[in-house]
């Protein structure tokens, strides 16, 4: 990126109170004219500095007119917020994750209508995460409370943290490809087809699922009749909407996921080399980031992220591992929360990761333009996606590179145990793979400055910089 181009954040289109701009690796946010009162009465109020303090919305603070941009000289208020290492969607986390995220919201939805103010909106790709907790950074979300009025986010809730635990919760189907394909959410009225009358017992389904699914069905059959009836409605009494929140939190609060039995989540504890190789991975990492304290590491095919403690132990600033198993993401995420690390942990399957989406492509951006790295941890993966997956050998190297400048990457060769048990379910039409082909494509692409090989296994760890 040039320092010094200005970057207009494409989701933020949908906002009329103003934009997100990138600038000097910044975040800018301009605020419209329509939403200078509001924003200036909730600062005198001193509604921002508490909920920076309460660890409820991210930190910012007004630039000087004069410190302005060029692009920004007719705006009069303009906000730099930090920039946070790491940008995820909901569709990439765990049950728990967007169980925390909902929870967040609902605290800080709490905390603020305790001071007349609320939420415009409810979406959850308002919530990030830092250093394994929840994060609310859409500043221009917040509005002045109206005596009376209606939970207006209510409906947006729903479609992005109740339905997707509901689906979790009650039918053990996970929400992540469910909210990958449709970026609004998991509408009401398609759970409540997929729940059973079971299901439907619960007073609270009842009433957020099912009474709330039959409301937007009338609304669709008959959306004038809605709009009147909608006029005819009586002020949302204050208590009631503390109620509202409250008995969601208290609800969501007690949602679990049933948790399943998975190939990869014992993995770092059952593996097949043996532990004096498990030593040598640690101690090779451990060099590699005090050699050169990457400001972002990305560990590919991180189970439960014991690398990446690894890495920020010996010099990584902030990490971001991923993988396609649940319960160790889970492990991870529910670890670098209690240790307070700057560790994130994502759900993504590497051969089919996160797309361009939204309008016109770029709205929510893909895994590649979101993760590369200062440098890239790829131990015990590139046969995963190589066998497991039938990508080949040089198109798996030239997509690796495009990552990070410089990184690890192991070569698990045929006659590894782990290999073996993969061919042994299918053909084996892998003639190239080998370590001599293995090696000669990668040359093509990036300098090699190590190779390790591990103790009793024919293993090789690359340690190399891009061309």
């Amino acid at each position: 990126m040039i320092n010094n181009e200005i970057y207009k954040e494409e989701s933020s289109y949908r906002d009329n109170h103003g934009s997100v701009y990138i600038f000097k690796n910044k975040i800018l946010r301009t605020i419209n004219t329509v939403a200078e009162n509001n924003y200036l009465t909730l600062k005198k109020k001193n509604i921002y500095t508490d909920s920076i303090n309460n660890n409820y919305l991210i930190n910012f603070k007004e630039i000087e007119k004069n410190n302005f941009p060029e692009k920004f000289k007719n705006y009069n208020i303009i906000l730099e917020s930090e920039m946070l290492p790491f940008i995820s969607y909901p569709y990439e986390w765990t049950f728990d994750q967007l169980k925390d995220a909902a929870l967040h919201h609902l605290d800080f939805q709490i905390f603020l209508l305790n001071k007349n103010c609320v939420l415009r909106d409810s979406s959850a790709f308002n919530v990030q995460f830092y250093k394994g907790k929840p994060l609310f950074i859409d500043i221009l979300s917040l509005k002045n409370y109206e005596e009376g009025e209606y939970w207006i986010g209510y409906k947006q809730f729903c479609e992005n943290f109740l339905n997707p635990l509901l689906l979790s919760h009650l039918k053990s189907i996970h929400h992540n490809d469910f909210f990958r394909g449709s970026i609004e959410g998991l509408e009401t009225i398609k759970l409540n087809n997929l729940l059973s009358l079971k299901n439907k017992f619960s007073f609270n389904t009842f009433v957020h699922v099912v009474l709330q699914s039959n409301l937007l069905k009338k609304d669709i059959e008959n959306p004038r009749y809605t709009r009147d009836k909608k006029k005819k409605l009586k002020k949302f009494k204050k208590n009631s909407y503390f109620f509202l929140l409250k008995q969601l939190r208290s609800w969501i609060q007690k949602l679990e996921l049933k948790k399943e039995k998975s190939i990869w989540g014992s993995y770092s504890r059952k593996n097949t080399y043996n532990e004096k190789s498990l030593h040598e991975k640690e101690t090779i990492i451990a060099n590699f980031s005090k050699k050169f304290k990457p400001v972002k590491i990305l560990d590919l095919g991180c189970n439960n992220g014991s690398f990446s403690r690894i890495a920020l132990k010996n010099g990584a600033k902030e990490a971001v591992g991923v993988d396609f198993d649940y319960n160790a993401i889970t492990e991870g995420y529910n670890s670098a929360k209690k240790d307070n690390i700057n560790f994130l942990p994502l759900l993504i399957n590497l051969s089919d990761p996160s797309p361009n989406q939204g309008w016109n492509q770029k709205e929510r951006k893909g895994f590649v333009e979101r993760f590369k790295c200062n440098a890239l941890i790829a131990l015990a993966l590139e046969h995963h996606l190589v066998i497991g997956k039938n990508i080949p050998i040089k198109d798996f190297i030239m997509w690796l590179v495009n990552l990070s400048e410089i990184g690890l990457l192991e070569f698990v060769p045929k006659d590894d145990q782990t290999v073996q048990d993969m061919l042994s379910t299918k053909e084996d039409i892998y003639n190239d793979y080998t370590e001599e082909n293995f090696e000669k494509y990668l040359i093509q692409y990036v300098e090699i400055l190590k190779k390790h090989k591990l103790h009793n296994s024919n293993r090789v760890i690359y340690e190399y910089k891009v061309l």
